[in-house]
């Protein structure tokens, strides 16, 4: 893939040669022996903007608080073997060598042609062997979401996957699941009655939510308004809360995505991904606003100094980092995003959400969430559905 050969080239970062690889592919072997049992998290080194050394000190953090867990690491050995050992992660990591690097230029497209040798189609390969349970990248989410796609496959009854994240809320979590967040930009009402099942599912495993409550997110909350599609949706959710184990409290606003109202809050990829932007914006400039009045006068400094605790305890609440890590849904394989500017305690995050849905066994018991919808829910709109699976 020529933009990954050059950006390795560019940043100084060499493949070792053909005759090293044997020796890497028996260490991974060994490993493999020593992992058994183990959760396996496998890990892509080389996405993140802040390079591998970030990665694999997130993985340093990860596990001390999980010593049990273990993790395939992959990218370029010779870069990555001194960060390891440097670490004393070698009796934890074992190394699958990949000469490329998806870079957040190269389109998905492209990757999925020609991205074989690359550190991300690496990881996601693990989990599609069995050999890891969840994979974790920082890198390009449109590469990300393809590779995922083509080599995992779509769970049945899933016609678009979606990416579900984290939302700062009111309850007693901190945190709301909202979906999809730019998986896809369309969705249909069939579509919208997946992601509730997925996000309900998904809010149980990572939450520890016996009963969810799922909401519509719509321009309002009175039933008439909204889209043909968001009026049919809300009939198939309203249908669907038994046999999906949630309650179904309506439409919801925009106003209400950090609310106690709701736990999981379902819109198309399109809505979702502007809201999460506009979401991350506004924290900025509030957090940038705030920091300059409390060091416009000597008077406010002080005013900070006094305020220094509850600030701290506010800027924790909402440190970005916590909530790092969104799962692609979906798919016969757990995978994890994490941002791509992630540092070591953003990966760390995103590695602990990993290991949680892997403990859990979320991924089979999602997909029993979703057949479930097909004996009840969907059936009620054939056409829509063949509509869908013709536009996919």
């Amino acid at each position: 893939m020529p933009q990954a050969q050059d950006h390795m080239q560019a940043s100084g970062r060499e493949a070792s040669s053909d005759a090293a690889r044997p020796d890497i592919e028996t260490r991974i072997d060994d490993k493999a022996l020593a992992f058994a049992g183990a959760i396996v998290i496998s890990v892509d080194a080389m996405g993140g903007d802040r390079g591998p050394e970030a990665v694999i000190e997130g993985i340093a953090l990860a596990a001390r608080q999980y010593p049990a867990i273990r993790y395939i690491v992959h990218g370029q050995e010779p870069m990555l073997r001194p960060l390891v050992e440097a670490r004393g992660l070698g009796a934890v990591c074992a190394i699958r060598h990949a000469d490329c690097v998806v870079t957040m230029e190269d389109k998905p497209s492209q990757v999925m042609r020609s991205g074989k040798d690359t550190s991300m189609w690496s990881a996601v390969e693990s989990v599609r062997e069995g050999v890891a349970e969840v994979a974790v990248s920082c890198g390009n989410t449109g590469a990300l979401m393809a590779i995922s796609m083509i080599r995992l496959r779509k769970v049945p009854g899933v016609n678009r996957p979606a990416i579900a994240s984290f939302w700062p809320s009111r309850n007693p979590s901190g945190f709301n699941v909202m979906l999809d967040m730019g998986a896809d930009v369309k969705a249909d009402a069939p579509d919208l009655l997946t992601y509730a099942l997925m996000g309900s599912s998904y809010a149980r495993n990572a939450l520890g939510l016996e009963r969810p409550r799922v909401g519509l997110l719509n321009v309002g909350t009175e039933e008439h308004k909204g889209r043909a599609e968001l009026k049919a949706a809300y009939e198939l959710i309203a249908a669907n809360e038994t046999a999906g184990q949630f309650e179904f409290i309506g439409f919801v606003e925009g106003t209400d995505l950090p609310s106690s109202r709701v736990d999981v809050i379902v819109t198309d990829g399109f809505t979702g991904n502007v809201a999460l932007k506009t979401g991350e914006g506004t924290a900025k400039l509030a957090s940038e606003l705030l920091r300059e009045a409390l060091g416009s006068s000597p008077l406010s400094k002080l005013g900070a100094l006094l305020a220094m605790r509850a600030l701290k305890r506010l800027s924790a609440r909402l440190d970005p980092r916590r909530a790092n890590g969104g799962v692609f849904l979906g798919l016969n394989g757990t995978v994890v995003k994490s941002h791509g500017s992630a540092d070591a305690t953003g990966i760390a995050a995103a590695i602990e959400m990993a290991v949680k849905l892997a403990q859990s066994g979320f991924g089979a018991r999602l997909a029993a969430r979703v057949a479930s919808a097909a004996v009840s829910g969907q059936d009620a709109l054939p056409e829509a559905e063949t509509q869908n699976e013709a536009n996919a």
